[in-house]
């Protein structure tokens, strides 16, 4: 259902949200969404000191090589190129999941919405959160007129491999990596 509203970027996000059990509603145009009446999920800007505070601590569960300095260095580097945070909170105000993203145009898909990382804090799993992560992130894929919502996942990572396909992502590629960078010799 789509809600009348006075901000273009308000109506873009409300405009699309879908399948959510307990539904989405727009609270505020500060691109605020509340899903459910215990959780609401917030793009956060550079320099918001929540991408440091809130975010990264469970963004470092999937990545924990990120130091703080790291994670603003990708990120003064990666948002010129399209990387976004968005964060979910609990209504006790913890933040308990975490996603980047970002828009990409490519000769494959034309337009797709990438997911770099998508994490649920280890103690507020199996309770929706990314499942409410991936329905924020359709939203922005469907409203910047993406024609899929792609990631990558570690062929180690199981469990995760479990819940993207319940939310109905298909595998449809493998993924190569070479590295560039020499191993380290050894002592």
């Amino acid at each position: 259902m789509q809600r009348q509203t006075d901000s273009a970027a308000q109506r873009i996000i409300c405009a699309t949200q879908i399948n959510i059990q307990g539904g989405a509603r727009c609270v505020n145009p500060d691109k605020t969404l509340r899903y459910g009446p215990a959780m609401k999920i917030i793009d956060l800007e550079p320099g918001d000191p929540r991408l440091e505070s809130d975010l990264l601590p469970v963004l470092s569960e999937l990545r924990p090589h990120l130091t703080p300095e790291l994670f603003r260095g990708v990120y003064e580097a990666g948002h010129p190129q399209g990387l976004r945070f968005s964060a979910a909170y609990a209504d006790d105000g913890r933040c308990v999941g975490a996603a980047g993203w970002r828009i990409v145009n490519n000769t494959s898909t034309l337009r797709n919405l990438y997911v770099d990382d998508l994490v649920t804090a280890a103690a507020s799993r199996s309770a929706g959160v990314g499942h409410a992560l991936v329905a924020h992130l359709d939203a922005h894929a469907r409203a910047a007129g993406c024609h899929e919502l792609e990631l990558d996942s570690g062929t180690h990572r199981t469990g995760a491999h479990r819940f993207y396909l319940r939310e109905r992502f298909d595998i449809v590629a493998f993924h190569f990596s070479r590295p560039l960078t020499a191993p380290e010799e050894p002592s």
